[in-house]
C-alpha cells in the first residue's frame, strides 16, 4: 500500500507501533516468519506460549462453532498483536489466518513478560495493545447492535480505511482482503445484504469502484460516509 502525499507526519499510532517493534528487536529473543494468504497463526485448543506482532500484511480471527460453521470475530493490520486470548486460560480459543502475504514478529511469553519488567515502557506499549484491542471489539458490538444493513458496511469501510490512515498508510483507495462473504459474516449479514449495500453506497457516490475490481474501493470523500453513518444512527434498518 502506498504512503498517501499528504502523510508525511506519522500519526501517534504510526510513532507507538514503531516503538514497539523497536523496542521488542532490541529487548527479547525474536522469531520473524513470513506468512502467506490461508497461513495458520494458531488455532483454537493450541497450547498458548507467544504473542505475535504483525510487522506487515493482514490478519483475520476466526472462532468455529460445534457444528464448524466460521465467525470472523477480529480484524488486524500491522502494529496489532494476536494471541492476547489465550493468557488467561493457557489455550487459544480461536484461530487467526493470514489475508494477505506478510511479516509475523513473535516472542515467548515469559521472555516478552521479563523484558517489560526491565523496560517498563514496552509493558505500558503492551497495556495499550490491549486497550485498543478492548475498545475495538465494542465498537464493533455497538455497530453490530444499532446500525442499519448499509451504514454498517458503511461503519466497516471506514474502520478499514481509518486504520490504514493510522499507520500512515493511503487510505482513499483500499484493497479489500476479505470476499464479500467474509465481509458479511463478520458483520452479521448475508453475502447478497453486503452486495446491495456496496451497491447503494455507490450509487450515493459515497464510494467508487475503479475498473480494475471491485475488491478496490476508492473513497472520495471521508466525512460524507462519516455524515451518511451518523446520519443513520438510530434510523430504521433498510429494507435489504
Amino acid at each position: 500500500m502506498s504512503i498517501r502525499p499528504d502523510c508525511h507526519e506519522p500519526t501517534e499510532a504510526a510513532r507507538q507501533i514503531a516503538e514497539t517493534l523497536s523496542l521488542l528487536k532490541d529487548t527479547v529473543p525474536l522469531q520473524r516468519r513470513v506468512v502467506h494468504a490461508g497461513d495458520r497463526l494458531f488455532q483454537a485448543g493450541e497450547r498458548f506460549s507467544s504473542l505475535h506482532v504483525l510487522n506487515s500484511g493482514f490478519f483475520k480471527v476466526v472462532n468455529c462453532s460445534i457444528d464448524g460453521r466460521e465467525q470472523v470475530v477480529g480484524l488486524h493490520f500491522k502494529g496489532d498483536w494476536l494471541g492476547f486470548d489465550g493468557i488467561a486460560s493457557g489455550r487459544h480459543g480461536c484461530d487467526a489466518l493470514a489475508i494477505d502475504t506478510g511479516e509475523i514478529w513473535s516472542v515467548r511469553y515469559d521472555d516478552l513478560m521479563a523484558a517489560c519488567t526491565r523496560d517498563p515502557k514496552l509493558m505500558s506499549l503492551l497495556h495499550a495493545a490491549m486497550s485498543r484491542e478492548i475498545g475495538r471489539d465494542r465498537d464493533s458490538m455497538l455497530a453490530l447492535a444499532t446500525l442499519p444493513a448499509d451504514a454498517r458496511v458503511a461503519d466497516f469501510l471506514r474502520y478499514w480505511a481509518d486504520t490504514l490512515a493510522e499507520r500512515g498508510l493511503r487510505n482513499d483507495c483500499i484493497t479489500l482482503r476479505l470476499t464479500r462473504a467474509e465481509i458479511g459474516n463478520y458483520l452479521g449479514m448475508t453475502l447478497e445484504s453486503v452486495s446491495r449495500a456496496l451497491s447503494r453506497l455507490a450509487r450515493a457516490s459515497l464510494i467508487r469502484f475503479p475498473e480494475k475490481g471491485r475488491r478496490d474501493i476508492q473513497i472520495p470523500e471521508a466525512s460524507a460516509l462519516n455524515a451518511f453513518i451518523e446520519g443513520c444512527t438510530g434510523a430504521p434498518a433498510m429494507v435489504h
